[in-house]
């Protein structure tokens, strides 16, 4: 009896790993995507909305699981440098209004993307938004929650090249998995998709 149950927990996650290996939930490259490869990413500050206790971890999340890939020469995370005060003002005010354009009237401005681009020292901005950062329970099933949308811009041109959403769901018993822990495989999985 022990024996059939383990077997069949063993398969139940090996069929659910399996079918999470497949593509994002969505992923779209716009035309502007061809032959677009960026060396050096800067990730604007995430929009964590509701969820105010991921601030500032899902950024160092992203920042590190992009790192960690070592597929780009320079990864920064924008808003570290506006709080460590490596900026003037002028960086702070550039990227809320180019946040506030973006999300307002949709219009990822160029002239905005530029100089953030110019300051920031990258060729592409990462817009992150957090959709889900929770525990939740599904009949007798515990799930640590993240998930995520993720636009890639040109800096230089304002043109988004890539976006995609997707979430990582991981099941567990016992042991709870720490939410960045699940962000991190969640990036690293997004990532694989993404123009360089």
């Amino acid at each position: 009896m022990y024996r059939k149950m383990v077997f069949f927990t063993l398969s139940f996650l090996l069929v659910v790993s399996l079918i999470g290996c497949g593509g994002l939930r969505y992923n779209m490259s716009t035309p502007e995507a061809k032959g677009f490869h960026p060396k050096r990413i800067g990730i604007l500050p995430v929009s964590v909305g509701s969820f105010a206790e991921a601030r500032g971890v899902i950024d160092q999340t992203i920042l590190t699981a992009l790192v960690e890939r070592k597929w780009f020469t320079r990864v920064v995370s924008i808003d570290t440098l506006m709080r460590k005060g490596q900026t003037d003002r002028e960086l702070e005010d550039d990227v809320s209004a180019y946040l506030n354009k973006l999300e307002n009237l949709n219009y990822s401005d160029p002239e905005l993307s530029r100089k953030i681009g110019d300051f920031s020292q990258v060729d592409a901005l990462l817009i992150v938004s957090l959709d889900y950062w929770n525990y939740l329970k599904d009949e007798d099933t515990k799930i640590a929650k993240v998930g995520l949308g993720i636009r890639m811009v040109n800096a230089e041109t304002g043109k988004l090249v890539w976006e995609a959403r997707h979430i990582q769901a991981d099941r567990f018993l016992v042991a709870k998995p720490g939410l960045p822990d699940v962000a991190k495989k969640l990036v690293k999985t997004m990532a694989r998709h993404m123009p360089r």
